[in-house]
């Protein structure tokens, strides 16, 4: 059984975008490992504050 994903591609770009990497990052089914670990960290921080702003 597949497992649901937490993100979606767009707000995956989106947090790429608010870190000024989205152009490492490109399409639907995009390449993450142009990213350092700390980029992709920063990720969840986002995800978290945008969540938290829907709230």
């Amino acid at each position: 059984m597949a497992k649901d994903k937490v993100m979606n591609w767009k707000m995956k770009h989106f947090a790429a975008r608010m870190q000024g990497v989205e152009g490492l990052i490109e399409g639907e089914h995009s390449d993450y490992g142009n990213l350092t670990s700390r980029q992709c960290g920063n990720f969840v921080k986002i995800a978290l504050d945008r969540a938290n702003q829907l709230v």
